[in-house]
């Protein structure tokens, strides 16, 4: 199973011309550490405040993402607002949170 690391989820990551069940899971963020993962984070500093969160590389690198069977899209979801510009670590009040997103 491949693994894509991204800050958001989209029908567009949906082949829509046909119907698909989704599975959204709640995950904690070491599990993503466990493994190989492939970043789609297109945001520069999303992926610097994810590395530094993670403690692992996380590069920028904004590219369409099709999600297919036996791929997992982890999405990591920022909550408490819009990322203040140049952050490298996570402003009070933010955190994120993680999804695992698979199709079924």
């Amino acid at each position: 199973m491949s693994t894509i690391l991204c800050n958001a989820f989209s029908l567009q990551m949906l082949d829509l011309s046909k119907a698909s069940k989704v599975s959204i899971e709640p995950i904690d963020a070491p599990a993503l550490v466990n493994g190989e993962f492939v970043s789609a984070v297109g945001h520069a500093d999303t992926a610097a405040v994810l590395a530094t969160t993670l403690g692992v590389e996380v590069p920028c690198n904004r590219v369409s993402v099709k999600l297919e069977e036996g791929t997992e899209l982890i999405v990591a979801q920022i909550v408490g607002g819009r990322l203040p510009e140049g952050s490298t670590t996570l402003p009070e009040g933010f955190k994120f949170q993680f999804v695992r997103v698979t199709l079924q």
